[in-house]
């Protein structure tokens, strides 16, 4: 059964064959500002209990086709690595990035109406702070980059104590300048990295933790490097070889 609801500019299809009960014009989300009515995204089953996920490259006048697509297929086992489900890719291509959106407003609408709030926007290439943050409020939805998904796989992966520290300590980097507008809570840090004072807005309490956790960090980070120091010299003053490996 398809029912008709007519916005402003345009009439939207819904198709009621897998919805579970009646939709009524209160489902349909208005972005009066953009002139036109989106149809609300129902969330997509997920493969194993996996987040799913949303690929987009741009693809720019210098590049050609197989550049872009093992480009994409690099992200695409990046993403699986990361134990994410990837449901679909796009290509945008445009002559040079655009600078609020990188791949372009329409575009950007376009792909937010095909993934919906749980899923995950991934960018084959590394986005601005406010492209950032244009891109996940004009889509819905969650979006980064390539690099923040390699810093994730890192955390995953990382074994030791040091490794642990430095990968934490490379993502509130990258994440501090991508803290903006709208102050959301960092659910991955959780509690107990300091506590909200007085006056201040979610925005510049998430800065301040993010601040004092990076200089923790940095300290804890010191103290095993002077550690590692003197194990050194207590080596060299043996006369037990020493024998390095190296490998990637």
């Amino acid at each position: 059964m398809i029912q008709d609801f007519h916005g402003s500019k345009e009439r939207i299809h819904i198709n009621m064959h897998n919805c579970a009960h009646d939709v009524s014009s209160l489902d349909l989300i208005s972005r009066s500002s953009l002139g036109f009515l989106r149809e609300k995204r129902w969330p997509m089953e997920r493969e194993n209990n996996k987040q799913n996920a949303y690929l987009v490259a741009l693809q720019q006048s210098f590049q050609r086709d197989w550049e872009v697509e093992e480009n994409l297929a690099e992200l695409k086992e990046l993403a699986q690595d990361a134990g994410l489900h990837v449901v679909d890719s796009f290509v945008q291509k445009r002559g040079y990035p655009d600078p609020g959106t990188f791949i372009g407003k329409g575009k950007a609408l376009e792909i937010g109406d095909m993934v919906d709030e749980d899923s995950l926007v991934i960018f084959d290439d590394e986005l601005t702070p406010a492209q950032q943050g244009n891109l996940s409020d004009l889509m819905e939805a969650p979006v980064i980059d390539r690099t923040q998904l390699i810093l994730d796989i890192f955390a995953q992966r990382a074994q030791s104590n040091e490794g642990k520290i430095q990968v934490e300590l490379a993502q509130l980097n990258y994440l501090l300048p991508r803290l903006m507008g709208k102050g959301k809570a960092l659910s991955r840090l959780g509690g107990g990295i300091g506590t909200r004072g007085p006056g201040e807005t979610k925005l510049e309490t998430d800065r301040r933790r993010i601040r004092k956790r990076i200089s923790d960090l940095k300290g804890e980070l010191e103290k095993i490097r002077q550690t590692r120091g003197l194990q050194r010299e207590g080596r060299a003053n043996t006369s037990i070889p020493v024998v390095a490996l190296v490998g990637y």
